[in-house]
């Protein structure tokens, strides 16, 4: 009898592209990773990203939004920089673990590997081991992706000493194979205002001080308020070692998503597929992403959307990462409803301090609460939440939004005065929302890091309700990120007062979404879990939609 042979799986020849920083941070390393892989992607490559973190934490999870911004969850439950949402949106993929490392996250493998024994008696060194260990976690992702392009987006910029180990990684894997690996250097080109002229100098310092690393940047990103004129191209070009055509001009835009299409007028795709020899592949190109965005250009309808928050403020300034993807999301809902979309900010601690008063809420189309931690702003959400429901305006609450929407509901609906989470008042006599016994133990021993209800988590939608129109289907699938739940001992009283528990877990014990019957009020809806992070640019999430669709209704009839 004759043995078929098992197919063999097709060998991919990978490619990879390592973003770096030059000048200062914060300039958009992300957005260029994001827009990059965008292209490639719409010219048909198969492409994924990876976001390498310098930060000795373990993971995102217990960094504090107002320094770091917000933290991003992926569907296995990793908490992690919000540029891993950007790539996700930007690409329209669900990425994982493996698509995210930081120092602390190298280490504790490197060093685990040695009391493992695995290094088989060896010296373990910071070189070469640590570059290894981030290499094979590069190439795993790479596997896992199946992917044909690569992005490795390195947090930091060039001279800084946490990022050299995985600047020398980069480094060793050019070595190892030299027309499978470039890199794209992301620089900023300041305009002093007293000088009025743009300087190239620190762009040259920095691609000097990225050589010492045994690293020559292919593009140049050149970041500035204007778009470079040809001058300063030139003399990049000259004094940075690269053709001028590898200089990509990046000015400030109006939209992140206008990126990819003004790195495609300097041919940014065709320069990369050059650079690493790919072979040229037909794909369906930008011009749906492209129709997308600029249809809100035309739109003769706003919608104005308050968000009530707590991390704005760092110091004299706001924050308004703290709650990007929700931010994307209301976007996009909106645009997929033909309409701009104005945002304000508003902190609830001002409501506490009565600098603002709560009817403030009356002028907006919509409010929505985001999700947060601790006791600081919540009886000013609580305000609002109270007058956003007597008033009729629509509202869309977010995880903490809807714990505090119950606190407010327990207080004023059925009365019990002293309702709150024990999370703030942990000797509260009515306690509806409360830790479960599993989060207790973690809490006790002081396990918090990557130990909350994270990532998917299946729930089962009431038919007829707000949200199961939304959704169009009886079971859908979110992510989490939370240590507290509605208290299950309360969920008949809500039930018998009005209040329409629409989402709950399988088991009927965990509440998922609540709602208002839309007699009662035009728009009431929250949900425990985060459904900002599932929500991409071509595919808006239905709850958003349907905020954003009660919101211009409101809009229409005022």
């Amino acid at each position: 009898m004759t043995k078929k042979k098992t197919p063999q799986s097709k060998t991919i020849d990978t490619k990879y592209i390592f973003v770096v920083g030059g000048v200062i941070s914060g300039v958009g390393k992300g957005i260029t990773t994001s827009s990059i892989a965008k292209i490639l992607q719409s010219r048909g490559y198969t492409v994924t990203a990876i976001k390498i973190d310098p930060y000795v934490n373990i993971d995102a999870g217990t960094m504090n939004p107002t320094e770091h911004g917000e933290v991003f969850v992926l569907g296995d439950g990793d908490e992690c920089d919000q540029d891993m949402g950007n790539y996700e949106r930007f690409l329209n993929t669900t990425l994982g673990r493996d698509n995210y490392m930081t120092t602390g996250r190298v280490y504790q493998t490197v060093i685990n590997r040695e009391r493992n024994l695995e290094y088989k008696g060896k010296c373990v060194q910071v070189v070469p081991h640590v570059p290894l260990e981030v290499i094979a976690r590069i190439k795993r992702a790479a596997k896992k992706a199946q992917a044909e392009v690569v992005l490795i987006e390195i947090g930091g910029t060039v001279g800084e000493y946490e990022n050299i180990l995985f600047l020398e990684a980069a480094r060793m894997m050019k070595m190892e194979k030299p027309d499978s690996v470039m890199f794209v250097m992301v620089s900023y080109v300041p305009i002093p205002s007293k000088v009025g002229e743009m300087k190239t100098k620190p762009t040259q310092h920095a691609v000097r001080t990225l050589g010492s690393t045994g690293i020559q940047p292919d593009i140049i990103i050149a970041r500035s308020s204007d778009p470079l004129d040809d001058k300063r191209k030139e003399k990049i070009a000259l004094f940075c070692n690269i053709s001028k055509d590898r200089v990509i001009s990046a000015p400030d835009i109006e939209s992140i998503y206008d990126v990819p299409l003004n790195f495609e007028k300097d041919h940014i795709g065709e320069t990369v597929i050059k650079i690493l020899k790919l072979k040229k592949k037909k794909g369906e190109g930008l011009l749906s992403w492209q129709e997308f965005f600029s249809a809100p250009k035309k739109a003769n309808k706003t919608v104005n959307i308050a968000i009530v928050g707590k991390y704005f403020d760092t110091g004299d300034y706001t924050l308004s990462d703290s709650y990007l993807s929700v931010i994307e999301a209301l976007k996009y809902s909106a645009y997929a409803a033909k309409s701009k979309i104005k945002i304000s900010w508003i902190n609830s601690k001002e409501f506490e301090s009565r600098a603002v008063h709560v009817s403030i809420l009356k002028k907006y189309d919509g409010v929505l609460i985001p999700g947060g931690f601790g006791a600081s702003g919540v009886e000013g959400k609580i305000q609002a939440i109270e007058y956003i429901r007597t008033n009729g305006i629509p509202f869309f609450g977010i995880c903490y939004g809807m714990q505090l929407a119950v606190v407010e509901y327990s207080r004023t609906v059925l009365g019990w005065k002293d309702a709150h989470t024990t999370e703030v008042s942990p000797h509260t006599t009515t306690p509806v929302i409360d830790i479960l016994d599993d989060q207790k133990i973690k809490v006790q021993n002081k396990e918090y890091g990557n130990s909350m209800r994270l990532g998917n988590y299946v729930a089962e939608l009431v038919p007829n309700t707000i949200a199961y129109k939304a959704y169009g289907e009886k079971q859908i699938v979110e992510r989490h990120r939370h240590r507290y739940e509605v208290f299950p001992s309360i969920l008949e009283d809500l039930r018998s007062s009005g209040l329409i528990l629409s989402g709950m877990s399988p088991d009927g014990r965990l509440t998922e979404i609540i709602e208002l019957p839309k007699k009662v009020h035009p728009f009431f809806v929250a949900c425990q879990f985060h459904p900002e992070f599932l929500a991409r640019p071509l595919a808006p999430h239905p709850l958003f939609s349907a905020f954003i669709d009660a919101a211009l209704t409101r809009a229409k009839n005022k």
